[in-house]
């Protein structure tokens, strides 16, 4: 296959994909809601490690044997649920937490300290590598676009660093979007209702992580 002439097509696919509701989605409008555009950048950088890791993990053939071990699929299906369901109950505590205040001036979004900043980039690479369907995803998509008697790892490389670049401008764009309404987004009685939306949404997705096969 031409990589060049399949370049439009592998294009195409990820912004597709990467414009899908899924974890990502739901960590980056959470975020970007609370914390304004500088508070969802980390976010968004934690997890695009997170799949670039998993495209070299594919092209080096990793993301295969995890896919094929029936004991390393469902250890990474489980890791992966817990860590949806414990963002997800962390988001209902946090609506539970704040449920007697009343509606005062939104206070504005206030820069992440450096503490802060590692925190949720750790949070977007933890959910990004726990998640199976990761693995599952690079085995099957990046074979089309990658030619068998090429180099495959750098070809791999190549496109993976192409789709972070895509996913990173798309996302910072939604955080972006998202953060212009922040102020609205952190009035209490709003965040109430969006960290238990988002809480539930997780919660959600945690659960479907758990019980999905391959």
């Amino acid at each position: 296959m031409d990589v060049l002439g399949s370049l439009p097509a592998f294009v195409l696919a990820v912004l597709l994909i990467s414009a899908s509701p899924g974890p990502a989605m739901a960590l980056i409008f959470r975020r970007a809601a609370l914390r304004g555009l500088s508070g969802a950048v980390p976010t968004v950088l934690g997890l695009e490690l997170g799949l670039y890791a998993w495209a070299l993990f594919a092209g080096a053939g990793f993301a295969a044997l995890v896919a094929a071990s029936e004991v390393g699929y469902v250890v990474l299906r489980v890791v992966g649920a817990a860590v949806l369901l414990v963002l997800g109950v962390r988001a209902w505590r946090a609506a539970w937490r704040d449920r007697g205040q009343v509606d005062p001036p939104a206070p504005p979004a206030t820069p992440l300290g450096r503490r802060r900043w590692w925190t949720a980039f750790g949070e977007g690479l933890l959910v990004q590598l726990a998640n199976p369907k990761a693995a599952v995803f690079m085995i099957a998509f990046y074979p089309q676009f990658v030619p068998a008697d090429g180099p495959v790892f750098a070809t791999t490389a190549v496109l993976g660093l192409l789709q972070i670049t895509l996913e990173t401008g798309l996302y910072l764009a939604l955080a972006a979007g998202v953060a212009r309404a922040g102020d609205w987004f952190r009035r209490p009685r709003i965040r109430r209702r969006l960290e238990a939306v988002s809480g539930t949404v997780l919660v959600g997705l945690g659960v479907r992580v758990a019980a999905s096969s391959r």
